[in-house]
């Protein structure tokens, strides 16, 4: 079994605690079940979504990591729906900067955000061992321990707060935990612009004689999901094969 040290908790009120479904994943990280099945995947940071519930259900092995996840199953709940509210009054006001076909309205979007924590933290209570306290940039897993590691809505989108130097030794710190390949969504900050330094993180990924010697290939891939305008594409870093 795992053993894992547990992180210095966050206060909860500077926690958002709002996640995705199953179904989102699948479509903003054109996901298969056939390329998932047998391998070992890591959602991080995970958040309130279903991504590991649903997955479960299925027979996939997911792990979920979050700095969220040292608080109780039930706070973490009593917080989301009040994000969640929160989240959709901001959102009336700037629904005309985000694309409407996936969701329809903003109650559309109100009941996904719902389903997402009610079936995330359901699973949480059931599965505790597969929901890790962590903080970035620092896992506490093994080299190469995931096969597939995926990490949604947190690194470039918050360009304003989390700068160049912690983008890098996150990825660097996923590539140490991934065997095959990291998937990052999307690469626009909060405003919907491209992240300034993207460019300079790719060639930094992929320059020869750098710490991190195992990166094959790094390139943007546009994806089937849109909902925040001209966030629709992710980042593929695909790791050598030994």
């Amino acid at each position: 079994m795992r053993r894992v040290e547990k992180s210095t908790k966050l206060d909860l009120e500077r926690i958002i605690f709002i996640g995705r479904t199953f179904e989102e994943y699948m479509n903003m990280f054109s996901l298969s079940l056939d390329e998932m099945r047998g391998k070992r995947i890591l959602d991080c940071p995970a958040g309130a979504c279903s991504f590991t519930a649903h997955g479960s259900d299925l027979g996939l092995d997911i792990t979920a990591c979050d700095i969220a996840y040292d608080h109780e199953v039930e706070q973490l709940k009593q917080k989301g729906i009040q994000d969640i509210e929160h989240a959709m009054l901001h959102m009336e006001k700037v629904k005309d900067n985000y694309i409407w076909d996936y969701y329809h309205d903003v109650d559309g979007l109100r009941q996904n955000r719902i389903k997402a924590l009610n079936d995330c933290t359901k699973h949480m209570v059931n599965a505790s061992e597969q929901y890790i306290p962590v903080v970035l940039p620092n896992l506490p897993f093994k080299n190469e321990e995931f096969d597939i590691l995926l990490t949604a809505n947190f690194l470039f989108m918050y360009a304003d707060r989390l700068d160049y130097d912690f983008h890098i030794n996150t990825i660097e710190e996923l590539l140490r935990v991934t065997r095959e390949e990291i998937r990052i969504f999307p690469l626009v900050d909060l405003e919907g612009k491209r992240y300034e330094h993207l460019d300079k993180v790719i060639a930094h990924l992929m320059e020869k004689g750098l710490e991190v010697k195992e990166v094959k290939e790094v390139k943007e891939v546009k994806v089937s999901y849109e909902f925040q305008a001209n966030a629709n594409t992710m980042l593929q870093i695909s790791k050598k094969k030994r």
